[in-house]
């Protein structure tokens, strides 16, 4: 792993994770009116830090990213970088958890499915627009009995 953070191509991901991390999350923590949260991955070739913003899905201490791509035929680059590098921070607001990404299975993963499915109506088109594909569904875990530490 370097310690050199890679900002995404992406304007508008680069942008709402610059205006997330400045405020905390009190501006640019939604995504149509429904929050999310700061995912940093190692980059699974580069061993760059990386940043998405993803759907904040919690149930319980769990953390779910689902790897949705809003449907697109392959899996978003962040997807790559938990399988490679399970260790992961999760900006909450202002809060920074430290967690470890696994894959959801079976019966497992169609409860999370349930889940995910409350928080962003968008999963079941996506889910079919995939077609396919089947999408990841990666729960976040604490590492140790709280699973959060104050950045």
């Amino acid at each position: 792993m370097n310690d050199t953070y890679e900002p995404s191509p992406s304007d508008r991901v680069r942008e709402q994770v610059a205006l997330y991390e400045a405020t905390d999350g009190r501006e640019g923590g939604t995504l149509e009116d429904r929050p999310v949260v700061i995912l940093t991955t190692i980059g699974a070739k580069t061993g760059s830090i990386r940043k998405n913003p993803v759907m904040r899905i919690k149930e319980g201490d769990t953390y779910v990213a689902v790897a949705s791509a809003a449907g697109a035929p392959s899996h978003p680059a962040w997807y790559r970088n938990l399988v490679a590098h399970p260790q992961v921070t999760l900006q909450d607001g202002a809060t920074v958890y430290h967690l470890r990404a696994r894959e959801a299975q079976g019966d497992e993963k169609a409860h999370w499915w349930e889940v995910a499915e409350r928080f962003w109506p968008h999963f079941p088109e996506y889910r079919a627009k995939a077609g396919s594909r089947e999408i990841p569904v990666m729960l976040l875990e604490p590492t140790d009995a709280s699973g959060e530490e104050r950045s």
